[in-house]
């Protein structure tokens, strides 16, 4: 099919250049250079970006820092700023320069999980009496926080299909001060023109955000592309390995990034110094793990089309996806995740979900092991009769990086 050609040709550019994307979108950050002065790639980046050797022993891994407080030399002697762990903790701050490093931004956070990134970020930018636009597909957990928790604070939301610039543009207020983006979506991967709606934001007046969980830094750069804020659920593909729980957000503007460093502080929801390194250390094969994930994707994209029993397939990797030329222009190839609706309804799309083997039942995405869930009944049940709310006979995949002829048998037998 044409899409086995344009992954070939994503490979090959990935190999050649891996600062630029399938249409020549640069995507690698500029601010690390080589002694010689040229920029480093990504993969160099994810390996070593904040993470020198230490300068005691000269472990070549950042070491974790498993402690509270530190010893000042003399009242407000700060050694390196370092006086509390939950201001400042040296494994943390390794991870957020990585991180900022990767999305080309000026300062990364990390946060105990990406919903704690989120609300330290609406909390920042927003009073009560301001109105964001999110999207009408978006996680189920970001949905309950705009709907459950912040609008009791006062704070207006309204839904937009964000896929289309004009809608977006429909959907501003006077005090519209945040646009909410995911793109791909979750759970029908929806693909947004962050281009596009970085233009309606600056002529708003307001900031546009981007959840960039899905695609990662290795497949996307929102900064580049002209959003303000990234976002992401360091659970996932940055974590790599289901063995941790993270968030982060990064910015390009270093006093947006002052201002969330002062209320991460106050609020409380940093990462902890283990789970930090743990995200550091599935960092390092990030660029390997998304060129297998998105490779395997396609492939199960591509079976899933032809067979009988599915009635629909959302990947953007595959032409006929409405999204399609968007995708390619912005994101290096076209991620790991899919999602498909069943023939026969709920019930048949729940036996699929309950007959897979290889594909683990299991909520979150993002590790190497392949993840089936029901949206519906698991990660969007509490979109349930809203705007936001899935088809009942959706099945979404987070295809890993096992044998891929190994993960469409057991797809084919568990669709029947």
């Amino acid at each position: 099919m044409a899409q086995n050609g344009l992954w070939s040709s994503l490979c090959a550019s990935a190999v050649v250049e891996s600062s630029t994307g399938a249409s020549g979108v640069t995507l690698g950050p500029m601010s690390h250079q080589h002694p010689e002065g040229h920029p480093q790639s990504f993969e160099t980046l994810a390996i070593h970006a904040g993470q020198a050797a230490d300068s005691l022993t000269g472990a070549v891994v950042p070491p974790i820092y498993q402690v509270s407080t530190y010893k000042q030399d003399g009242v407000g002697g700060l050694r390196g700023g370092y006086e509390y762990s939950r201001s400042a903790n040296p494994t943390r701050t390794a991870l957020e320069e990585n991180l900022a490093a990767l999305e080309g931004g000026r300062r990364g956070l990390a946060f105990a999980s990406g919903l704690a990134a989120e609300d330290c970020l609406l909390r920042t930018l927003l009073v009560p009496g301001d109105h964001v636009v999110i999207p009408d597909d978006a996680y189920g957990g970001t949905f309950r926080l705009f709907a459950k928790v912040v609008e009791r604070w006062g704070v207006k939301w309204s839904v937009a299909d964000t896929s289309d610039p004009a809608a977006v543009r429909a959907a501003l207020r006077p005090r519209t001060k945040v646009i909410w983006v995911e793109t791909p979506s979750n759970p029908l991967l929806g693909i947004t023109d962050i281009a596009a709606v970085a233009d309606i934001a600056r002529t708003a007046g307001a900031r546009l955000v981007v959840d960039n969980t899905f695609a990662s830094p290795y497949l996307q750069q929102p900064l580049a592309l002209g959003a303000d804020v990234v976002v992401h659920s360091t659970t996932k593909y940055m974590g790599g390995h289901s063995d941790v729980v993270g968030g982060a957000l990064v910015v390009s503007d270093t006093g947006l990034g002052d201002e969330l460093a002062f209320h991460q502080n106050a609020m409380g929801a940093i990462a902890g110094p283990f789970d930090a390194w743990l995200v550091m250390r599935g960092i390092k094969t990030l660029a390997v793990r998304m060129d297998r994930h998105s490779a395997n994707a396609t492939r199960i994209a591509e079976m899933l089309t032809a067979h009988p029993k599915v009635t629909r397939v959302y990947y953007p990797g595959l032409p006929e996806h409405a999204g399609h030329e968007i995708a390619a222009k912005q994101m290096r190839a076209f991620g790991g995740m899919v999602s498909f609706q069943v023939a026969g309804g709920e019930e048949a799309a729940v036996e699929v979900c309950d007959r897979a083997r290889l594909f683990t039942l299991g909520e979150s995405l993002g590790g190497v092991e392949s993840l089936i869930e029901h949206p519906g009944r698991m990660t969007h049940a509490s979109a349930a009769g809203s705007a936001l709310e899935v088809p009942a006979d959706l099945v979404r995949l987070s295809v890993g990086i096992e044998s891929v002829d190994d993960l469409l048998m057991d797809l084919s037998q568990a669709l029947g």
